[in-house]
């Protein structure tokens, strides 16, 4: 039991130790919807005359179609609504996946593009994919002869003028460095002082993206608990599945409010892949139960008992207006309550 327990994904319940769920899921729903804008910037710059390549077209054009899901999902944080929190989840794991995909060929690109400018290699094509984009913008320049320290050797004048002759001698900036590839290559672009600052920055910023994951799926695994204790609560169903008691009851089975049409078959598929960390029930969830009766409150008690303390406390409903009756000749007699004073 202690072994599978090391192989489960965080179940965080609370972001950073100091704020909710919910509060962590809109910071990172924000920026998610920052990060996406410049999807939006990127296509403009078309109108400027900015080539761009195939795979940097993509990946602005992908951006657009992102935002506008965020957009639309964003606001169902606040609501609770089970369905688009559990889709914010889902699509916040696939955007990870592919800007992971998007990050990792740029990389590599990128650090081509730096070795090929510091090798001896004589090619004159930017290597990698999107390497002409990387090499235009990346600002480095073209020398007629690349090198990296000039010496000037100077001798004695031949003849009566006195005077010498000076010698130009330059070092090559590859020729003099130890291991330097012929051609480019992905290690010798990673080694180099620079670029090993750039991947610090970049594992830093995916470590804080992985964490953030972490805490949309942990919010929509909430989600899915409230809702389902809140139906099992109206419509007195059990909250447990009836095939296995390890499980909670599916919030969109075809035979509960949220399981019908086309939105329960897409909830029910997206909570089949990873059925364990969306309905299984754990030891450490009585705090979701909790939560879930503290906010959307207490239920009230009720009998003769609880009826007398709110009177004593003063917290009670109001007494109302004295009983009218109806006397004769269209006269009206308004009985009052005689209170007996103590």
């Amino acid at each position: 039991m202690a072994l599978s327990h090391l192989f489960q994904l965080p179940r965080p319940k609370t972001f950073l130790y100091l704020m909710t769920l919910r509060t962590g899921t809109s910071l990172a729903t924000l920026t998610l919807l920052l990060n996406k804008v410049s999807g939006l910037y990127g296509l403009l710059a078309i109108l400027t005359g900015l080539h761009l390549s195939p795979l940097q077209l993509s990946m602005y054009i992908y951006s657009l179609l992102a935002l506008a899901l965020v957009a639309h999902l964003a606001p169902h944080i606040r609501r609770q609504s089970p369905l688009e929190c559990l889709a914010l989840a889902w699509f916040y794991v696939i955007d990870s996946v592919i800007n992971a995909a998007y990050t990792a060929i740029f990389a590599v690109t990128w650090f081509l593009v730096v070795s090929q400018h510091l090798s001896s290699s004589e090619s004159t094509g930017a290597p990698g994919l999107g390497g002409v984009m990387v090499n235009d913008t990346a600002g480095f320049t073209s020398p007629k002869y690349n090198v990296s320290q000039v010496d000037v050797v100077a001798s004695p004048a031949p003849g009566l003028a006195v005077g010498q002759d000076a010698v130009i001698i330059g070092s090559s900036a590859t020729s003099t460095s130890v291991g330097s590839p012929a051609g480019p290559s992905f290690s010798h672009g990673f080694m180099q002082p620079e670029s090993l600052s750039s991947a610090i920055v970049i594992v830093a910023l995916w470590t804080v993206r992985l964490y953030l994951t972490f805490i949309v799926l942990g919010y929509a695994r909430f989600v899915l608990r409230q809702h389902m204790v809140s139906v099992s609560r109206t419509y007195n169903i059990p909250s447990t599945s009836n095939d296995n008691k390890s499980y909670m009851e599916n919030p969109f089975a075809s035979h509960l409010p949220a399981g019908f049409g086309w939105k329960g078959k897409l909830g029910r598929a997206m909570v089949t892949v990873g059925k364990s960390y969306w309905l299984g029930r754990d030891d450490g969830d009585e705090w979701m139960t909790v939560q879930s009766g503290s906010s959307r409150g207490r239920k009230q008690e009720s009998g003769p008992v609880e009826r007398e303390r709110r009177r004593r406390s003063g917290t009670g409903p109001s007494a109302g207006a004295p009983p009218i009756l109806t006397g004769e000749m269209g006269q009206y007699l308004r009985v009052t309550e005689l209170k007996e004073t103590r």
